[in-house]
Parts: C-alpha cells; sequence; structure tokens
C-alpha cells in the first residue's frame, strides 16, 4: 500500500508541475525565437556589464529621465480631456465666479480638468511640477559636467545634444503653459509675438503665419497643441535616445581614486544592482513629485481668468527657465528705435535676440573651444574637481550670473512692489550687475579655486591638522598633523598640470596672426596654476 500511495502521489505532482513545465518552453522558445531575429540577448548582456559610478551627482541625470516619464504618463491623461480650440464659448462649469464669462474652449477645458474631471487638478499640477523639475535637473546635470570638465574628448558631441535637450525642454515648457489660454499665457504670447513684429521686413509674416492672422488670431493653441504634444516629444525622445546611446558607448566619466582610471570604471554593474536601485529611485521621485502636487498649487488660471488684453498689472512672469529671455528685453534701454528706409529697426529687440543667441551657440560649442585653445586631444574618463581647473570655473561663474542677472531682471516689478522700490531704481542696477557682475564673478571664483589649490597643496604634504600639540625634547611645541589615507591623497595629487601651448613655425617655417592667438589665449587659460606635488615632496612630507 505504502508503494501504491507513494506512486499515485508521484503521478499527482508530475500533472500538477506539467503546465509550469509547459509553460516555461513556451516561454523560453518565444524568447529563443525573438532573440534569432533580433540578437537582442547580447545588447542586454552589454547593457547589463555596463559600469555606473556611485557619486551621488551622477543623479541628476536620472532625476531628469524620470521626470520626463511623469511628464509623459501626466501628459497621456490630460490629453484626453483639454480641448486645443480658441472658439469662443460661454463657461457653465463648476466654478462659479467665472460662470457665463465669455472664454476659449481652450480655457474651458482646462477649468473642467481642474474642477469637473476626477484627478484632474492633481494631473495637471503633476505635469506642471515634473516639468519644472526636468528643466532644473538638466541644467543642473550640464551645470556638473560643465564643472568637472566631462564634456572633453570624446564626449563633446553628447555635450551638444544635451544642450539641444535643455533647448528642446524649454521649448516643451513654453508651449505648454501657453495651452490654457488664460490671462498669463496670453501676456507670454504677446511678448513672443513682440519679439517676431522687431524682426525687420520678415517679422510681421512670421507672427501672421504662427498666430493665424492678427494676434491673438485664431490657430495658435491648435498649433502649440501640436507642438506640444507631438512634434516636440518626438524630437525629444529620439534625442534623448541618442544621449544615452552615446553615454554607453563613450563610457561614465568618474571622479579620481585608487583604482581609478580612464580604462578602468568603479562602480556597479547595471544588471542586476543599478537596475534595482534605479528602479527604486524611479518611485521616489514620482512618489515626491505626486506629494507637491498634491500639497503645493501651481498655475491657478482660474484666478487670472481668460486672456484679455486689456488688465496689465505686476506679477506677470513666465514660467522660471525662460525669466532670462523676459529679462534680457526689461533691460534694455529705452530710444533703441529708428527708422530705416521707411522701416521701423527696434534694436530694443534685434540686441536681445543676438546677445541672447550667442550666449546659447558658445554654451554649446564650449568643448571645441575649450580643445582648440588647450591643444588637448586626449580622452578623458577621470572628471576633474572644479578648483583644479580655475579659469573654466570662472568662466563658468562669469556665465552663471550673467544668466542669474537677466533671470532676477524678469521680476523686477515683483522686487519693486514687495520692496517698496522704484521700477527705474532696479532696472538701473541690474543693467550695471550684467557687465560688472560676470567680471567680478569670473576674478573671485578663479582667486578661490587657487587658493584651494594651495589649501590641497599643503594638506597633500603635511596632513590634515589634528589639534594636538607636542613638545619636541629640545624644548620646541609643534602640531601633530594626521597622515592623509590612500584615498584622500589620491583625490588631492591625482590630476595633471597642463601648459600653455609652445607657439612654434608651422611646416612653412611661419607663425600666423591666428597661431598667436591660440598662444595667447592659451596662456590665460593656464595662468595662475598651482602644481600638483612631485612625488619627491609628498615621500619629504610623509618622512617629516
Amino acid at each position: 500500500m505504502t508503494t501504491t500511495a507513494t506512486s499515485a502521489a508521484a503521478e499527482a505532482s508530475v500533472t500538477e508541475k506539467a503546465p509550469v513545465g509547459r509553460g516555461m518552453r513556451f516561454t523560453s522558445a518565444a524568447a529563443s525565437y525573438i532573440d534569432d531575429r533580433t540578437s537582442i540577448s547580447g545588447l542586454v548582456k552589454e547593457l547589463g556589464r555596463k559600469i555606473f559610478p556611485d557619486h551621488w551627482s551622477f543623479m541628476l541625470g536620472e532625476v531628469a529621465l524620470y521626470s520626463f516619464v511623469v511628464i509623459l504618463l501626466s501628459g497621456t491623461f490630460l490629453t484626453f480631456f483639454f480641448d486645443p480650440s480658441m472658439t469662443e464659448i460661454h463657461y457653465e462649469g463648476s466654478y462659479v465666479p467665472l460662470k457665463g464669462v465669455e472664454m476659449s474652449a481652450a480655457m474651458a477645458s482646462t477649468l473642467d480638468i481642474s474642477f469637473d474631471i476626477r484627478g484632474g487638478l492633481l494631473m495637471r499640477q503633476l505635469h506642471h511640477w515634473a516639468a519644472l523639475l526636468f528643466v532644473a535637473s538638466i541644467g543642473l546635470h550640464m551645470l556638473r559636467v560643465f564643472f568637472t570638465g566631462a564634456f572633453r574628448k570624446p564626449r563633446e558631441i553628447n555635450w551638444v545634444i544635451g544642450f539641444v535637450l535643455f533647448i528642446l525642454a524649454m521649448a516643451e515648457g513654453f508651449t505648454g503653459y501657453s495651452l490654457p489660454d488664460d490671462l498669463l499665457s496670453g501676456n507670454g504670447l504677446r511678448i513672443i509675438d513682440g519679439m517676431l513684429k522687431g524682426i525687420p521686413i520678415v517679422g510681421t509674416w512670421i507672427s501672421y503665419l504662427l498666430f493665424g492672422g492678427e494676434f491673438p488670431g485664431t490657430e495658435i493653441v491648435p498649433r502649440l497643441f501640436v507642438l506640444h504634444i507631438m512634434l516636440l516629444p518626438a524630437i525629444l525622445i529620439a534625442t534623448l535616445g541618442v544621449h544615452l546611446l552615446l553615454m554607453i558607448i563613450n563610457k561614465h566619466t568618474q571622479f579620481a581614486g585608487p583604482g581609478r582610471t580612464n580604462d578602468n570604471v568603479v562602480g556597479v554593474p547595471v544588471m542586476p544592482v543599478f537596475a534595482a536601485k534605479a528602479g527604486g529611485f524611479f518611485f521616489v521621485v514620482f512618489g515626491v513629485l505626486v506629494l507637491i502636487a498634491s500639497f503645493f498649487s501651481i498655475n491657478a488660471v482660474w484666478v487670472y481668468g481668460p486672456y484679455d488684453p486689456s488688465p496689465v498689472s505686476a506679477g506677470t512672469q513666465p514660467d522660471w527657465y525662460i525669466g532670462f529671455a523676459d529679462g534680457a528685453l526689461r533691460l534694455v534701454p529705452p530710444g533703441w528705435e529708428f527708422l530705416l528706409f521707411g522701416y521701423t529697426v527696434s534694436m530694443n529687440i534685434l540686441v536681445p535676440l543676438v546677445v541672447l543667441g550667442l550666449f546659447i551657440v558658445i554654451v554649446a560649442i564650449y568643448p571645441f573651444i575649450e580643445a582648440w585653445v588647450t591643444g588637448d586631444q586626449r580622452e578623458h574618463h577621470i572628471a576633474q574637481r572644479p578648483r583644479n581647473a580655475p579659469t573654466r570655473t570662472a568662466i563658468g561663474a562669469a556665465g552663471v550670473t550673467f544668466y542669474a542677472v537677466m533671470w532676477a531682471a524678469a521680476s523686477s516689478d515683483i522686487m519693486a512692489t514687495h520692496f517698496h522700490l522704484t521700477i527705474e531704481g532696479i532696472t538701473h542696477a541690474l543693467q550695471a550687475l550684467l557687465f560688472v557682475g560676470p567680471v567680478v564673478a569670473y576674478f573671485v571664483a578663479k582667486r578661490v579655486c587657487l587658493a584651494l589649490q594651495k589649501k590641497d597643496r599643503e594638506i597633500a604634504l603635511h596632513g590634515f591638522e589634528s589639534g594636538r600639540i607636542v613638545r619636541l625634547p629640545g624644548g620646541e611645541y609643534v602640531e601633530v598633523h594626521q597622515p592623509l589615507s590612500e584615498y584622500e591623497r589620491w583625490r588631492l595629487v591625482s590630476y595633471d598640470d597642463y601648459k600653455p601651448l609652445m607657439l612654434r613655425p608651422n611646416d612653412q617655417g611661419k607663425i600666423t596672426t591666428g597661431m598667436r592667438l591660440r598662444a595667447a589665449f592659451s596662456r590665460w587659460f593656464f595662468e595662475d596654476r598651482v602644481s600638483p606635488p612631485t612625488r619627491t615632496e609628498l615621500e619629504q612630507g610623509e618622512h617629516h
């Protein structure tokens, strides 16, 4: 009987496991079928072996990626309920103060999403906060890349692609907050209309083409809607894919440390460690954004009402990332218009457009400019400490100050009303800061970097001050210094002391003006640099 019972149990076990076995065989066959036709296993294996550094600053790029995913999810929800039409209707929704008010269908549908669609207001605010975080994290990520020199060969192209992503993100944000057709978005579009019409000869025609007639036209919201949900996201996703692909091909940068070289990345592999950490971090970002959207209101379009060109008051500003363009317009002195062949040339529009265009182009091509100045054609996979590249850090500080002054100018009316100051006084102060501020920031940042280099040299040679005083046999009192660990010493001394380019004749035996100019820029870039301690000096410091 025991044998019979055992056989029955075994048969039952086989019967229960058979479906599982068939399911596994089907899955295996399907995976083999797909792999035979796509060779995806090789790609997964390569990605799984990629090493990611574990420094916290590399998470800024992840925040940008995850916030973009949140934008796509929340934006898909909003697309189902938003009506991108400028047809005039009378609002009959739940928000009583605006009942019966004439407005566009776009504005009415925005109010319906906010008050009548379950979860609509949460999704609107989540979408807006995620967009702000997206642009902010891209900006901070690019600052990290710039100040650590992570844009150097072979990542120059990826820097340009990342900067294009930043511009696309700003364009996405602008087209997005212009869709509700409320007072704030209408004022922003009016500024764009004025800038377009300030372009000689073709400006008026470009404005008519964009707005579908005289401002505000009848087509601007539908056209912005197409740009916002279809064209710009498609370009952005494609650009993002290329950016991530180049990141994998070129390898990650990492900060200096024992065992970390241009050919050896120290960190964690994608599979399974980094993938698990990244998945958890995505839900952290998602959760924080939902929490912010739940408790902090943003873009309350019902407070301002539909667009009407007659009410003009202080407090109308674009989203922060577009503020620098608005501020540049506000800083232009009056009276810069003149007539030329019957056309009004608005220099108060053209000068900011040219200055901003040059600023954007210089930032985009900076890696190529620095490579030309330094003559450095080597590959770099070790991120620099900003203090060890003082001229570049000073240039970055000057650029950030230039941007910050224009950004502050966009809120000149807010500063005037809140601090009871004259708008003229604020404008004149910011006009002066626009020229003086970057110069001061350049010299201060460079002197701070050199001071930190001298401090690092002193610590590398003598160690950390311990605060412990001892008396030598001869009666002398000295402070005992704490020796450095291997990692700390590596971090302080592991960088190259580059030198300016030597001015030598070319193949024809001539020294051209371009060669002299390049040599002068090279001397300026490497001047006043503190050399790292040599091995002999380090050994003498250890002995001491």
